[in-house]
Protein backbone atom coordinates (compact mmCIF):
# COMPACT_ATOMS: atom_id res chain seq x y z
CA UNK A 1 0.00 0.00 0.00
CA UNK A 2 1.63 3.66 -1.11
CA UNK A 3 2.10 5.71 1.76
CA UNK A 4 0.63 9.72 1.02
CA UNK A 5 1.88 12.42 2.12
CA UNK A 6 -0.70 14.72 3.99
CA UNK A 7 -1.02 18.05 2.29
CA UNK A 8 -1.77 19.65 6.03
CA UNK A 9 -0.33 20.37 9.15
CA UNK A 10 -1.73 18.92 12.06
CA UNK A 11 -2.70 22.80 13.41
CA UNK A 12 -4.24 23.85 9.70
CA UNK A 13 -6.45 20.81 10.56
CA UNK A 14 -7.61 22.64 13.46
CA UNK A 15 -11.00 24.76 13.35
CA UNK A 16 -9.90 28.20 13.22
CA UNK A 17 -11.88 31.50 14.48
CA UNK A 18 -13.30 33.45 10.93
CA UNK A 19 -11.92 36.67 9.95
CA UNK A 20 -14.49 39.24 8.82
CA UNK A 21 -13.31 42.64 7.62
CA UNK A 22 -14.06 45.65 9.37
CA UNK A 23 -15.54 47.90 7.13
CA UNK A 24 -15.23 51.27 7.62
CA UNK A 25 -18.60 53.70 8.45
CA UNK A 26 -18.43 57.12 7.06
CA UNK A 27 -18.61 59.45 10.60
CA UNK A 28 -20.41 62.60 10.49
CA UNK A 29 -18.62 65.94 11.50
CA UNK A 30 -19.03 68.58 13.97
CA UNK A 31 -16.23 71.14 13.43
CA UNK A 32 -16.07 74.23 15.03
CA UNK A 33 -13.99 76.89 13.90
CA UNK A 34 -13.28 79.87 16.27
CA UNK A 35 -11.96 83.41 15.44
CA UNK A 36 -8.35 84.04 15.16
CA UNK A 37 -6.93 86.19 18.07
CA UNK A 38 -3.36 86.06 17.66
CA UNK A 39 -2.08 88.87 17.00
CA UNK A 40 -2.19 89.78 13.30
CA UNK A 41 -3.12 86.35 12.31
CA UNK A 42 -5.79 86.97 9.63
CA UNK A 43 -5.67 83.49 7.81
CA UNK A 44 -8.88 81.54 8.23
CA UNK A 45 -8.64 77.06 7.65
CA UNK A 46 -11.88 76.97 4.86
CA UNK A 47 -12.88 79.01 2.38
CA UNK A 48 -16.97 79.56 2.31
CA UNK A 49 -16.62 76.99 -0.99
CA UNK A 50 -14.90 74.89 1.43
CA UNK A 51 -17.63 74.95 3.96
CA UNK A 52 -19.85 74.44 1.25
CA UNK A 53 -18.42 70.78 0.20
CA UNK A 54 -17.99 69.85 3.65
CA UNK A 55 -21.56 70.60 4.71
CA UNK A 56 -22.81 69.18 1.44
CA UNK A 57 -21.26 65.74 2.48
CA UNK A 58 -23.84 65.88 6.19
CA UNK A 59 -21.08 67.42 8.37
CA UNK A 60 -21.82 69.97 10.62
CA UNK A 61 -19.46 73.29 11.15
CA UNK A 62 -19.93 76.05 13.66
CA UNK A 63 -18.21 79.23 13.19
CA UNK A 64 -17.77 82.38 15.33
CA UNK A 65 -18.90 85.28 13.92
CA UNK A 66 -16.69 87.72 11.88
CA UNK A 67 -13.98 84.54 11.61
CA UNK A 68 -13.24 85.12 7.99
CA UNK A 69 -13.23 88.79 7.66
CA UNK A 70 -9.50 89.34 7.84
CA UNK A 71 -9.61 87.19 5.01
CA UNK A 72 -12.54 89.52 3.34
CA UNK A 73 -15.05 86.00 3.47
CA UNK A 74 -18.38 87.48 4.89
CA UNK A 75 -20.75 85.89 7.59
CA UNK A 76 -23.02 85.60 4.99
CA UNK A 77 -20.84 84.04 2.83
CA UNK A 78 -20.24 81.22 5.63
CA UNK A 79 -23.85 81.22 6.20
CA UNK A 80 -25.08 81.05 2.29
CA UNK A 81 -22.50 77.76 2.69
CA UNK A 82 -24.26 76.21 5.36
CA UNK A 83 -22.28 77.29 8.02
CA UNK A 84 -23.72 78.17 11.53
CA UNK A 85 -22.89 81.29 13.08
CA UNK A 86 -22.61 82.56 16.50
CA UNK A 87 -21.16 85.05 18.73
CA UNK A 88 -20.47 82.54 21.63
CA UNK A 89 -16.64 81.39 22.02
CA UNK A 90 -17.10 78.59 24.14
CA UNK A 91 -19.60 77.10 22.14
CA UNK A 92 -17.06 76.97 19.34
CA UNK A 93 -14.52 75.37 21.50
CA UNK A 94 -16.50 72.61 22.44
CA UNK A 95 -17.27 70.83 18.92
CA UNK A 96 -15.65 67.68 19.12
CA UNK A 97 -13.13 68.79 16.46
CA UNK A 98 -11.72 72.21 16.35
CA UNK A 99 -9.96 73.99 13.33
CA UNK A 100 -8.15 76.67 13.72
CA UNK A 101 -4.85 78.28 12.15
CA UNK A 102 -2.92 79.70 15.30
CA UNK A 103 -2.19 77.04 18.04
CA UNK A 104 -5.02 78.17 20.88
CA UNK A 105 -3.83 80.34 23.57
CA UNK A 106 -3.82 78.81 27.41
CA UNK A 107 -7.37 80.58 27.74
CA UNK A 108 -8.99 78.78 24.83
CA UNK A 109 -7.19 75.64 25.71
CA UNK A 110 -9.57 76.03 29.09
CA UNK A 111 -12.66 76.08 26.53
CA UNK A 112 -11.70 72.82 25.05
CA UNK A 113 -13.64 69.82 25.65
CA UNK A 114 -11.84 66.42 26.92
CA UNK A 115 -11.36 64.01 24.59
CA UNK A 116 -11.23 66.90 21.68
CA UNK A 117 -9.37 66.68 18.60
CA UNK A 118 -7.34 69.95 17.67
CA UNK A 119 -6.24 71.11 14.17
CA UNK A 120 -4.10 73.70 14.06
CA UNK A 121 -0.59 75.02 13.64
CA UNK A 122 1.64 74.41 16.57
CA UNK A 123 4.65 76.76 15.96
CA UNK A 124 7.05 74.97 18.59
CA UNK A 125 9.45 77.86 19.29
CA UNK A 126 6.54 79.84 20.14
CA UNK A 127 5.44 77.40 22.55
CA UNK A 128 6.01 76.47 26.20
CA UNK A 129 5.55 73.52 28.25
CA UNK A 130 2.35 74.83 29.93
CA UNK A 131 1.08 74.99 26.61
CA UNK A 132 1.84 71.10 25.79
CA UNK A 133 0.57 70.14 29.53
CA UNK A 134 -2.92 71.70 29.18
CA UNK A 135 -3.57 69.63 26.09
CA UNK A 136 -2.02 66.67 27.96
CA UNK A 137 -3.99 67.39 30.78
CA UNK A 138 -7.11 67.30 28.73
CA UNK A 139 -6.40 63.91 27.21
CA UNK A 140 -6.96 66.19 23.81
CA UNK A 141 -5.81 64.45 20.02
CA UNK A 142 -3.74 67.52 18.43
CA UNK A 143 -2.86 67.54 14.85
CA UNK A 144 -0.21 70.56 13.50
CA UNK A 145 -0.64 70.77 9.84
CA UNK A 146 2.66 72.38 9.72
CA UNK A 147 4.07 68.07 10.17
CA UNK A 148 1.54 66.70 7.65
CA UNK A 149 3.39 65.21 4.89
CA UNK A 150 2.20 64.31 1.47
CA UNK A 151 3.09 61.12 -0.88
CA UNK A 152 6.41 62.25 -1.60
CA UNK A 153 7.67 63.01 1.51
CA UNK A 154 6.90 66.82 1.60
CA UNK A 155 5.74 69.05 3.82
CA UNK A 156 2.35 70.06 2.27
CA UNK A 157 1.18 73.13 4.51
CA UNK A 158 4.31 74.12 4.94
CA UNK A 159 5.09 73.72 0.55
CA UNK A 160 2.03 76.15 0.18
CA UNK A 161 3.00 78.73 2.66
CA UNK A 162 6.79 78.91 1.38
CA UNK A 163 5.34 79.46 -2.00
CA UNK A 164 3.37 82.57 -1.25
CA UNK A 165 6.45 83.44 1.06
CA UNK A 166 8.89 83.13 -2.13
CA UNK A 167 6.64 85.47 -3.98
CA UNK A 168 5.67 87.63 -1.47
CA UNK A 169 9.44 88.23 -0.66
CA UNK A 170 9.91 89.59 -3.84
CA UNK A 171 6.73 92.08 -4.27
CA UNK A 172 7.61 93.26 -0.90
CA UNK A 173 11.28 94.22 -2.17
CA UNK A 174 10.37 95.69 -5.35
CA UNK A 175 7.57 98.00 -3.14
CA UNK A 176 10.55 99.34 -0.74
CA UNK A 177 12.65 99.98 -3.48
CA UNK A 178 10.11 102.57 -5.42
CA UNK A 179 8.42 103.63 -2.10
CA UNK A 180 9.78 102.62 1.28
CA UNK A 181 11.55 105.16 3.75
CA UNK A 182 15.00 104.42 2.27
CA UNK A 183 13.79 104.24 -1.14
CA UNK A 184 16.41 104.03 -4.11
CA UNK A 185 13.49 104.32 -6.90
CA UNK A 186 14.56 101.27 -8.76
CA UNK A 187 11.95 99.70 -10.55
CA UNK A 188 11.65 95.45 -11.22
CA UNK A 189 11.69 95.08 -14.61
CA UNK A 190 13.69 94.29 -17.67
CA UNK A 191 13.69 98.16 -19.31
CA UNK A 192 15.60 98.29 -22.77
CA UNK A 193 18.94 100.40 -21.59
CA UNK A 194 18.43 100.10 -17.97
CA UNK A 195 20.64 97.44 -15.94
CA UNK A 196 18.24 94.94 -13.98
CA UNK A 197 18.25 94.79 -10.29
CA UNK A 198 20.40 92.82 -8.84
CA UNK A 199 18.75 90.08 -6.48
CA UNK A 200 20.72 87.82 -4.08
CA UNK A 201 18.73 84.17 -2.52
CA UNK A 202 20.00 82.74 0.54
CA UNK A 203 18.26 79.23 0.28
CA UNK A 204 17.50 77.11 -2.53
CA UNK A 205 14.15 75.39 -1.10
CA UNK A 206 10.69 76.44 -1.95
CA UNK A 207 11.38 79.88 -0.28
CA UNK A 208 14.22 80.28 -2.57
CA UNK A 209 12.89 78.77 -5.67
CA UNK A 210 9.64 81.10 -5.52
CA UNK A 211 12.05 84.06 -5.61
CA UNK A 212 13.41 82.79 -7.70
CA UNK A 213 11.13 82.36 -10.03
CA UNK A 214 9.43 86.03 -9.17
CA UNK A 215 12.43 87.98 -9.80
CA UNK A 216 13.65 86.12 -13.09
CA UNK A 217 10.03 87.00 -14.08
CA UNK A 218 9.92 90.47 -13.23
CA UNK A 219 13.71 90.72 -14.73
CA UNK A 220 16.02 90.58 -12.38
CA UNK A 221 19.70 89.58 -12.42
CA UNK A 222 19.33 86.70 -10.06
CA UNK A 223 22.13 84.90 -7.95
CA UNK A 224 21.07 81.81 -5.58
CA UNK A 225 23.35 80.68 -2.75
CA UNK A 226 22.98 77.35 -0.86
CA UNK A 227 25.10 74.60 0.70
CA UNK A 228 23.24 71.80 -0.63
CA UNK A 229 24.20 71.00 -4.55
CA UNK A 230 20.90 69.05 -4.98
CA UNK A 231 18.94 72.14 -4.37
CA UNK A 232 20.71 74.32 -6.18
CA UNK A 233 20.38 71.93 -9.60
CA UNK A 234 16.62 71.47 -8.53
CA UNK A 235 16.39 75.18 -8.66
CA UNK A 236 18.46 74.98 -11.83
CA UNK A 237 15.54 72.75 -13.30
CA UNK A 238 12.35 74.12 -11.67
CA UNK A 239 13.08 77.84 -13.34
CA UNK A 240 14.15 76.65 -16.39
CA UNK A 241 17.10 78.74 -17.77
CA UNK A 242 20.30 79.30 -16.54
CA UNK A 243 21.01 81.21 -13.59
CA UNK A 244 24.18 82.10 -11.26
CA UNK A 245 24.12 79.49 -8.38
CA UNK A 246 27.05 79.41 -5.29
CA UNK A 247 27.92 77.37 -2.40
CA UNK A 248 27.84 79.66 0.52
CA UNK A 249 31.47 80.65 0.79
CA UNK A 250 31.88 83.87 2.00
CA UNK A 251 34.45 85.44 -0.73
CA UNK A 252 31.73 85.00 -3.16
CA UNK A 253 29.10 85.64 -0.94
CA UNK A 254 30.48 89.34 0.17
CA UNK A 255 31.28 90.31 -3.52
CA UNK A 256 27.59 89.32 -4.41
CA UNK A 257 25.98 91.31 -1.86
CA UNK A 258 28.12 94.36 -2.45
CA UNK A 259 26.47 94.45 -5.74
CA UNK A 260 23.06 93.61 -5.00
CA UNK A 261 20.25 95.57 -4.57
CA UNK A 262 17.86 93.06 -3.07
CA UNK A 263 19.03 90.34 -0.67
CA UNK A 264 16.28 87.65 0.11
CA UNK A 265 17.15 85.20 3.37
CA UNK A 266 15.42 81.96 3.06
CA UNK A 267 17.78 79.23 4.86
CA UNK A 268 16.46 77.17 7.22
CA UNK A 269 18.31 74.84 9.85
CA UNK A 270 17.06 71.92 12.67
CA UNK A 271 16.43 74.34 15.33
CA UNK A 272 18.16 77.55 14.40
CA UNK A 273 18.45 79.27 10.82
CA UNK A 274 22.45 79.86 10.16
CA UNK A 275 23.60 83.71 10.43
CA UNK A 276 25.27 83.38 7.06
CA UNK A 277 25.80 87.48 6.85
CA UNK A 278 27.55 89.18 9.12
CA UNK A 279 27.19 92.97 10.40
CA UNK A 280 30.12 93.86 8.04
CA UNK A 281 28.68 92.07 5.19
CA UNK A 282 25.50 94.27 5.48
CA UNK A 283 27.97 97.33 6.15
CA UNK A 284 29.54 96.75 2.37
CA UNK A 285 26.08 96.69 0.77
CA UNK A 286 24.93 99.35 -1.22
CA UNK A 287 22.64 102.65 0.81
CA UNK A 288 19.24 102.00 0.23
CA UNK A 289 19.77 98.25 -0.38
CA UNK A 290 17.20 96.23 1.00
CA UNK A 291 17.03 92.82 3.15
CA UNK A 292 14.05 90.33 3.52
CA UNK A 293 14.53 87.87 5.96
CA UNK A 294 12.09 85.51 5.65
CA UNK A 295 13.84 82.59 7.85
CA UNK A 296 13.66 85.39 10.59
CA UNK A 297 10.86 83.35 12.27
CA UNK A 298 13.93 80.53 12.72
CA UNK A 299 16.11 83.29 14.18
CA UNK A 300 17.29 84.77 10.75
CA UNK A 301 20.38 84.17 8.80
CA UNK A 302 21.51 87.85 9.18
CA UNK A 303 23.22 89.38 11.87
CA UNK A 304 21.58 92.73 11.86
CA UNK A 305 17.72 91.19 11.79
CA UNK A 306 15.56 92.19 14.18
CA UNK A 307 11.52 91.05 14.37
CA UNK A 308 9.56 93.36 13.25
CA UNK A 309 5.73 93.34 12.39
CA UNK A 310 2.99 93.62 10.05
CA UNK A 311 2.16 97.09 11.68
CA UNK A 312 5.83 98.58 11.45
CA UNK A 313 7.45 95.85 9.03
CA UNK A 314 10.37 97.52 8.26
CA UNK A 315 13.80 99.45 9.89
CA UNK A 316 17.04 101.04 8.72
CA UNK A 317 20.31 99.67 9.56
CA UNK A 318 23.74 101.18 8.09
CA UNK A 319 22.04 102.39 5.49
CA UNK A 320 20.26 98.85 4.57
CA UNK A 321 16.02 98.43 5.34
CA UNK A 322 15.62 95.58 6.45
CA UNK A 323 11.94 93.51 6.53
CA UNK A 324 11.95 90.93 8.96
CA UNK A 325 7.69 90.09 9.68
CA UNK A 326 7.79 86.19 10.48
CA UNK A 327 4.51 85.67 9.16
CA UNK A 328 4.77 86.98 5.75
CA UNK A 329 1.54 84.66 4.36
CA UNK A 330 -1.06 86.75 6.69
CA UNK A 331 -0.12 89.54 5.10
CA UNK A 332 -1.95 87.83 2.03
CA UNK A 333 -4.66 86.45 4.18
CA UNK A 334 -7.14 85.79 1.39
CA UNK A 335 -4.77 83.71 -0.78
CA UNK A 336 -3.01 82.22 1.88
CA UNK A 337 -6.64 80.98 3.47
CA UNK A 338 -7.68 79.26 -0.12
CA UNK A 339 -4.39 77.72 0.19
CA UNK A 340 -4.90 76.15 3.47
CA UNK A 341 -8.79 75.58 2.71
CA UNK A 342 -7.27 73.43 -0.43
CA UNK A 343 -4.85 70.90 1.90
CA UNK A 344 -7.60 71.33 4.80
CA UNK A 345 -10.68 70.24 2.60
CA UNK A 346 -9.36 66.44 1.47
CA UNK A 347 -8.35 66.02 5.19
CA UNK A 348 -11.17 66.71 6.62
CA UNK A 349 -13.19 64.59 4.12
CA UNK A 350 -11.27 61.53 4.63
CA UNK A 351 -11.22 61.71 8.58
CA UNK A 352 -15.60 61.41 7.93
CA UNK A 353 -15.11 58.54 5.22
CA UNK A 354 -12.57 56.85 7.37
CA UNK A 355 -14.50 56.93 10.10
CA UNK A 356 -12.71 59.61 12.24
CA UNK A 357 -9.67 60.92 13.10
CA UNK A 358 -8.70 57.52 14.75
CA UNK A 359 -9.17 55.21 11.59
CA UNK A 360 -7.75 58.05 9.79
CA UNK A 361 -4.15 58.05 10.81
CA UNK A 362 -4.54 54.43 10.88
CA UNK A 363 -5.10 54.96 6.76
CA UNK A 364 -3.01 57.84 5.82
CA UNK A 365 0.77 57.85 6.77
CA UNK A 366 1.03 61.69 6.06
CA UNK A 367 -1.75 62.98 8.30
CA UNK A 368 -0.03 60.38 10.53
CA UNK A 369 2.79 62.73 10.93
CA UNK A 370 0.94 65.31 12.04
CA UNK A 371 -0.16 64.15 15.33
CA UNK A 372 1.78 65.15 18.30
CA UNK A 373 -0.46 64.31 20.90
CA UNK A 374 -3.04 61.35 20.99
CA UNK A 375 -4.99 61.23 24.18
CA UNK A 376 -3.18 63.84 25.95
CA UNK A 377 0.43 61.72 25.29
CA UNK A 378 2.93 63.14 23.42
CA UNK A 379 3.97 61.19 20.17
CA UNK A 380 6.16 63.69 18.53
CA UNK A 381 10.01 63.68 18.91
CA UNK A 382 10.63 67.10 18.63
CA UNK A 383 7.98 68.11 21.30
CA UNK A 384 9.40 65.78 23.76
CA UNK A 385 13.28 66.61 23.53
CA UNK A 386 12.28 70.45 23.02
CA UNK A 387 9.84 70.48 25.89
CA UNK A 388 11.91 67.59 28.06
CA UNK A 389 8.14 65.76 27.99
CA UNK A 390 7.93 62.02 27.22
CA UNK A 391 6.84 60.84 24.40
CA UNK A 392 5.63 57.25 22.51
CA UNK A 393 5.84 56.27 19.05
CA UNK A 394 2.18 56.71 18.04
CA UNK A 395 2.70 53.49 16.00
CA UNK A 396 2.71 52.16 19.21
CA UNK A 397 -0.52 53.78 20.68
CA UNK A 398 -2.76 52.95 17.46
CA UNK A 399 -4.00 49.15 17.28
Amino acid sequence: MSQFSNPFTKDQLIPQEERLEILRTKKELFIGIPKETQHQEKRICLTPDAVAAVTAHGHRILMEKGAGKGSSFTDKQYTDAGAELTTDTAKVFSCPTILKVAPPSLEEIKLIKPQSVLISAVQMKTRNKAYFQKLMDKKITALAFEFIMDDHGAFTAVNALSEISGVASVLIASELLSTGDNRTGQLFGNITGVPPVDVVILGAGTVGEFAARTALGLGASVKVFDNSISKLRNVQTRVSQQIYTSTIQPKYLSKALMRCDVAIGALAGENRAPVVVSQTMVENMKPGAVIIDVSIDMGGCFETSEVTSHDQPTFEKLGVTHYCVPNIPSRYSKTASIALSNIFTPYVMNIADDGGIEHSIRMDKGLKCGIYLYHGIVTNKSVGEWFNLPYNDVNLLIF
